[in-house]
């Protein structure tokens, strides 16, 4: 079996924003066991599983990101979109755009502590679309 969806998300706003409800909302239902692939379609924001419990971790974890790629580096091409456009890129590339997750009994295999993160890059964000596809028994 498998089943595709697309979903388009509201305007988020700079840094890790928590997904997985609308993630879990999307799909109908879950096969016992198989794997759900979520793909974000832009190339200036990012997907990542991270701890959902402590909103330290996703302000700690943006402040990384936004020092190790600073939005005001002379020395970026890329700009014509504002000075966030080229670390957006980067910051997109380096998480990447795609997650894939386990189904065990019906349900996300997600620990405990993990919850799924559309991570936005763009400080005048738009809608992003998903691309969620389920394969499973």
């Amino acid at each position: 079996m498998t089943h595709q969806m697309e979903i388009r998300l509201q305007s988020l706003k700079y840094g890790l924003n928590l997904i997985s409800g609308e993630i879990e909302a999307a799909i109908p239902s879950l096969p016992q066991h198989g794997i759900v692939n979520i793909f974000l379609k832009h190339t200036s924001a990012g997907l990542c599983i991270n701890e959902n419990a402590s909103p330290d971790v996703q302000s700690d974890f943006r402040y990384f990101l936004d020092k190790l790629v600073p939005e005001d580096d002379a020395d970026f091409k890329h700009t014509e979109e504002g000075p966030d456009d080229m670390p957006a890129h980067i910051k997109s590339s380096l998480l990447g755009q795609s997650l894939t997750i386990p189904i065990k009994d019906g349900r996300l295999a997600l620990g405990t502590w993990q919850g799924i993160f559309l991570c936005e890059f763009r400080r005048n964000s738009c809608r992003r679309n998903i691309i969620i596809t389920v394969i499973g028994e």
